[in-house]
């Protein structure tokens, strides 16, 4: 066994064990914690992999971003230290039903796929191919997606604002 496939095992488990904690933990901050280790591990396969860019847009966006959002909801609200409700038995299952047949769709969709190249000569992975073609509006272009993402961290940012607002608050100035 080399190191490089010794770096990815500590790198997958870490990421998968992070993972399952963030989903297991009845603690909201913690839970939220995990996560950040999870998106962190990510990022580490993907500077495994030879991704730099990659990897610094996933610190960037998610770890910067989301996460901490998501921590600051939570300050906001003072639920820290609280647990979480114990969740009825209906919930789990189908929470771990929907988790299988994600799963199964995934695996499906991995082994229907032949994932050969339909490029004979593929653009290098540099800052200046990615940000020409992410921002590109022609064929092949993902002006798109990063429009949508916009507009996602918008709706994320406007769901920590609705959450850390008080019920009982008066609306308007």
């Amino acid at each position: 066994m080399t190191g490089a496939t010794i770096i990815f095992y500590m790198l997958a488990a870490f990421t998968l064990l992070s993972a399952v904690m963030a989903v297991a933990t009845r603690q909201i901050f913690r839970a939220a914690i995990f996560l950040l280790f999870t998106l962190i591990g990510v990022a580490g396969l993907y500077f495994w992999m030879d991704y730099e860019f990659i990897a610094a847009v996933q610190i960037v966006v998610y770890v910067g971003g989301i996460t901490v959002l998501i921590i600051f909801s939570i300050f906001l609200t003072q639920q820290a230290g609280e647990q979480l409700p114990k969740q009825k038995s209906g919930r789990l299952l189908f929470s771990a039903l929907a988790a299988f047949c994600g799963f199964a769709f995934t695996l499906l969709q991995v082994y229907q796929h032949s994932f050969k190249a339909t490029d004979s000569n593929p653009l290098a992975p540099t800052v200046t191919n990615i940000g020409t073609q992410m921002l590109g509006v022609n064929d092949g272009g993902y002006a798109l997606p990063f429009e949508v993402v916009s507009i996602l961290l918008l709706a994320a940012l406007i769901g920590c604002i609705v959450i850390a607002t008080p019920s009982g608050s008066p609306k308007g100035g």
